[in-house]
This record gives C-alpha cells, sequence and structure tokens, in this order.
C-alpha cells in the first residue's frame, strides 16, 4: 500500500518482507568494479587485514539494503527518493554466506516549506545478518510526496 507524507508518524516501523544472501562471487565482482581493496578481493590478503577474512564491501552492502528496503513493507509515495543521509555505518563486516534482511523506523516527518506537494520522512534502516547483527545502520531522509487534495465537486 502507498503512504503519503501525512500517514507516516514517528515510531512507525516496517519489516523487510525478503532476504539477499551475500555470494562470495558477487561480492568479489562487485568489489573489483566499484572498491577493489585486498581485503575485498584476495582471500589471504583479507585473513592478514582488520577483518581477518574475506569481507564484503560497505558499498555492497549498502546496494543490497537498497534492494531490501525497496522489497519491503515501505512504500512511500513517489517512491524511495533519497535526500541525503544524517548517518550510515558499517558496525561489522559482511562475509560471504550472510544472509541480509532489514527493518526501519520513522524518525520523524516534516512538510517541505517550499515544496508544498511533498515533505520528508526521517528513516532508521537497520541492515541485520542471520544472526540478528546489525551490519549497517542508516539515518536517511527521504523525499514524500502528499495526499493530493480532492476538488470538491461542483
Amino acid at each position: 500500500m502507498t503512504l503519503y507524507l501525512d500517514d507516516f508518524v514517528p515510531g512507525q516501523r516496517f519489516t523487510g518482507t525478503t532476504r539477499v544472501r551475500i555470494e562470495k562471487d558477487r561480492s568479489k565482482a562487485f568489489a573489483a568494479e566499484f572498491d577493489p581493496q585486498p581485503f575485498h578481493l584476495d582471500e589471504d590478503a583479507a585473513k592478514a587485514s582488520i577483518f581477518r577474512g574475506l569481507a564484503a564491501s560497505g558499498w555492497h552492502t549498502a546496494a543490497a539494503t537498497m534492494r531490501l528496503l525497496v522489497d519491503s513493507e515501505f512504500k512511500p509515495a513517489g517512491g524511495i527518493v533519497g535526500a541525503g543521509f544524517d548517518e550510515l555505518r558499517w558496525p561489522r563486516p559482511v562475509r560471504p554466506g550472510d544472509e541480509l534482511r532489514v527493518e526501519s523506523e520513522v524518525l520523524e516527518v516534516r512538510p517541505s516549506k517550499s515544496r508544498p506537494g511533498q515533505g520528508f520522512v526521517k528513516l532508521r534502516t537497520t541492515t541485520l545478518n542471520q544472526n540478528g547483527e546489525a551490519v549497517q545502520v542508516s539515518v536517511g531522509n527521504i523525499v514524500v510526496l502528499r495526499r493530493p487534495s480532492v476538488a470538491p465537486e461542483a
């Protein structure tokens, strides 16, 4: 169900309905193209790194999180249009074989001062692995359309 700005309230929660499994080959391919650091690409180098093993790029985790958010119960009018992040953290590494899911909470709802047809929802999204451990936490601002006003019939 599509939700307009006025449908959101602080404290409202949304859960993911799907999971994404991080496959080693796809993780390495992502890193090779976008974040080619040895601890994302080479298992021996990763063992000698602070990660003590192969770790997916945080940006791969962010991309997987976006997919999970789109597939979740969070359905703002106009789509998930980001206006920027206040916070983005990766508290623990994502490993090949991890299964990720998301949970989100509305922190704030505010109408736009300059565009009356829209506003912003501040959303904390936590990406969890199969053990329920947070692997990414973000606080983002999402542009959300306001419900179109219905003109009275003449």
